[in-house]
């Protein structure tokens, strides 16, 4: 197993401005078909060029797979992520159609949703949340925000922005940092933002972390969300966008917990508690999809946080209350 110790926000967006607007532009003038042409190409660039990113899939389809990947599947998870990237163009300039995709759960965040509770989705990076996004606008009286690194990938962010402005405008951007961020999130809550959507499997730098079971080893899991949704009282519901070839995907939601409770003197032990649920929740998915999931980085030894700094997001998350 790999031992690569370089943290996530370190490695530069693949493809540069250019790239992003390049295939973006084909895609709208040219058609989704032709774009998806373009992917070939560019899947091999990527497995060529791209020395960390590799050897982090190679490791973790080893995990998953349960025996050594070879170039063939490294590429082909390379591939999807790259249709779900180009797809993220589509859905976000012309909406659902031309796709066709299958919805499970939904009755469980209507549930909360018509009960008049704001609710906490707590994704992965795995799939497409850009379908969900979407899927939102179905029923515009239901607001979602969204909270992600705009910082990571600024030319992506910036070339997508500009076909959804209005999707663009909610989203709460985490390079702000903690305090920022749980305050800009509670805000949207108290503004009547019925969704408040999280990535629950990548930590930035510098954030608290706990650890749980994930793919047979022990990996680092942030704790803000849960820290977030405790605060504010949210209900978390898991969901995922899974990509199924083609024009098809699923969105699954499941809910995790009605109510976050951490009592005092126990809270490191229930905070644990939540965090393997989700992590085994989401290694069930991963497992039945194992080409949907892109944390192209050494997740389970990547740079620890500052331990100086680990006590942050329990701090600010006070501040919601």
């Amino acid at each position: 197993m790999s031992t690569t110790t370089e943290h996530w926000q370190s490695r530069p967006e693949g493809g540069g401005w250019f790239a992003i607007w390049l295939i973006r532009t084909i895609g709208l003038y040219c058609g989704r078909p032709f774009a998806r042409m373009w992917l070939y190409p560019t899947t091999l660039y990527f497995f060529f060029r791209r020395g960390p990113e590799r050897r982090a899939s190679y490791d973790y389809l080893q995990r998953v797979l349960g025996k050594p990947a070879n170039a063939w599947q490294v590429m082909k998870l390379i591939h999807a992520f790259a249709c779900t990237i180009l797809d993220r163009v589509f859905l976000l300039a012309r909406g659902l159609k031309g796709f066709e995709i299958k919805t499970y759960g939904l009755e469980h965040l209507h549930a909360q949703l018509d009960a008049g509770r704001s609710v906490m989705l707590l994704g992965a990076h795995y799939g497409s949340f850009e379908a969900a996004r979407v899927l939102a606008t179905h029923r515009p009286q239901y607001k979602l925000r969204l909270v992600m690194d705009k910082s990571k990938m600024p030319a992506l962010t910036e070339v997508l922005g500009a076909l959804a402005p209005d999707l663009a405008a909610d989203i709460i951007d985490a390079a702000r940092g903690g305090t920022e961020v749980v305050l800009a999130v509670s805000e949207a809550v108290r503004q009547g933002s019925s969704m408040v959507a999280l990535l629950g499997d990548r930590g930035r730098a510098h954030e608290q972390m706990r650890q749980a079971m994930f793919l047979g080893e022990s990996a680092p899991f942030p704790a803000a969300p849960w820290l977030i949704a405790s605060a504010l009282e949210l209900p978390v519901i898991l969901s995922l966008g899974v990509y199924r070839g083609g024009n098809r995907y699923e969105l699954i939601f499941e809910p995790l917990a009605d109510r976050i409770e951490l009592p005092r003197g126990q809270r490191d032990g229930a905070l644990d508690a939540y965090i393997r649920h989700y992590a085994a929740r989401l290694e069930h998915y991963v497992r039945e999809a194992p080409y949907n999931w892109f944390n192209f980085y050494d997740f389970w030894h990547s740079l620890p946080p500052d331990e100086a700094d680990q006590q942050q997001p329990a701090a600010v998350a006070g501040q919601a209350k």
